[in-house]
């Protein structure tokens, strides 16, 4: 292109790339506004440079018309296009960029696809109604795109709105105050930094509202104060600092809200978050360290295979079992093995046993009427061995009964001349304690009620005995 065919504007552009100097349309009348994006393009490709000058492309306020066509071309120059309008999205499908910012810029979309930046890459503060692909993107350094609004206010893509799948990214992903109408893909992204998505607003209801699937991420992921509406899905997430999404707002009504299953995580965060609306799930994941207050669990959770280390806040065994009961899948042990694993952690061994009295008399339930007449026994008796004191307390209830009543209704003595003196405390142990002979009961025999009691006190007696063995063996075996 001539030097000749370009406007005022063009040619204020054109001088100062050579430079990187700045041009601020900003306050100029709209037809001086104007640039071609097919003048941007031939600064960028062609060789208009000086000696001992870093030339760049920088400009402000402008509108850009036509398609700035850069697909598969290598702009060895930085760009820098603040606050413009482009009537067109530009094309930059897979070109070889040293750095780009469009910060607070309007684009009807972007295409990006595969680009690869040498240096960052900004959004910031951009209203892009239409789709940002960036898929497979390659960014050397951070993404910015905080406070930028990416989708349409209304209806809906037949896409994502923000495509960065399988896209590689050296720093940080910066996104605080994003509002994303649509789905925002991360898809087997990785991110040698952090994610961060505090503040945003994520707006896609029945759908995705962000679809991280097999992310890894360096650091962390935050998303303090996000409000997402659509399914949060992070299924296979590899996070080794926090994901926090303390204040957080997840709705998915009928469906589910918060998927993080198969994950690997150092800390994962839900503190003083409201109730989330919609199911969540954590199947399968790893996690150091476990935040999330028993309030802020809808009724349907999935818990199965979730190995934790730490519970933080440390809560009564009571307000964790109501968790538990909310388990779609129904009855599962490894969640109150988990759940008791984490109390005797940190030492409370009450919560543990009351977490293991919960899992039998959860586990009863599934179990034929014989055996649940089995479990009832155990329960009422030992606690299923998890509360052996009341063992004691039915022993020490049938001694003082069986003693009262010989010592009122003395039995005959089968050998008098041969038999010790009757002892009602020590014949009622000998009815109540199967392995343990006192010389009482074989020496004494009851006669009417009181020989029906001796009766019952020898068969509760050997119920008792049986009980407390299979406790205290289920106990010491889980020891």
């Amino acid at each position: 292109m001539e030097i000749m065919d370009l406007t005022g504007s063009e040619r204020r552009v054109w001088e100062a790339f050579p430079s990187g100097a700045r041009i601020d349309l900003t306050a100029e009348p709209e037809e001086s506004r104007t640039l071609r994006a097919q003048v941007l393009r031939a600064l960028l490709l062609g060789d208009h440079r000086s000696d001992g000058e870093v030339a760049a492309l920088r400009v402000a306020g402008a509108r850009i018309t036509g398609t700035l066509q850069l697909r598969y071309a290598v702009a060895e120059s930085a760009i820098t296009l603040l606050a413009c309008t482009f009537e067109e999205p530009p094309d930059l499908y897979g070109a070889e960029l040293r750095q780009l910012n469009l910060s607070h810029c309007t684009l009807p979309a972007l295409h990006a696809a595969t680009v690869r930046v040498d240096g960052v890459l900004r959004i910031t503060g951009c209203r892009i109604p239409g789709p940002v692909r960036l898929g497979g993107a390659r960014i050397a350094g951070a993404f910015f795109l905080d406070r930028a609004e990416l989708g349409p206010t209304e209806g809906q893509l037949a896409e994502p709105t923000l495509q960065l799948n399988q896209a590689t990214v050296g720093h940080d992903v910066h996104g605080p105050g994003l509002v994303a109408h649509g789905e925002v893909r991360l898809q087997g992204a990785a991110v040698s930094g952090a994610v961060q998505l505090n503040d945003a607003f994520l707006d896609n209801p029945g759908g995705d509202a962000l679809s991280a699937k097999t992310l890894a991420v360096g650091s962390d992921v935050h998303g303090m104060r996000l409000r997402a509406l659509g399914r949060v899905n992070l299924r296979g997430l590899q996070v080794p600092g926090q994901l926090n999404f303390a204040f957080a707002r997840f709705a998915n009504p009928g469906g589910t809200a918060l998927r993080v299953s198969s994950s690997v995580i150092g800390e994962l965060w839900l503190r003083e978050a409201p109730r989330i609306d919609g199911e969540v799930t954590l199947r399968r994941s790893q996690i150091d360290l476990l935040n999330i207050p028993p309030e802020a669990y809808p009724d349907t959770v999935r818990l199965d295979g979730l190995v934790y280390t730490t519970l933080d806040p440390h809560e009564p065994a009571e307000r964790r079992l109501d968790l538990l009961e909310r388990e779609l899948e129904g009855y599962v042990p490894h969640a109150y093995e988990q759940l008791t694993t984490a109390y005797r952690r940190v030492g409370d061994d009450a919560a543990a046993r009351t977490v293991q009295l919960a899992k039998q008399r959860r586990h009863r339930a599934t179990l034929p009427a014989y055996a649940r007449a089995w479990g009832h026994l155990q329960d009422v008796t030992v606690g299923y061995g998890f509360r052996p004191v009341r063992a004691a307390g039915w022993l020490a209830s049938l001694l003082l009964l069986g003693t009262l009543a010989f010592v009122l209704d003395a039995p005959r003595a089968l050998k008098p001349d041969e038999s010790p003196p009757f002892n009602a405390l020590a014949y009622t142990l000998d009815l109540l304690l199967p392995i343990v002979d006192l010389g009482q009961e074989k020496a004494y025999a009851p006669d009417g009620g009181a020989q029906w009691l001796a009766y019952g006190l020898i068969v509760t007696g050997w119920v008792l005995a049986t009980t407390i063995a299979a406790g205290v063996t289920r106990t010491i075996s889980r020891q």
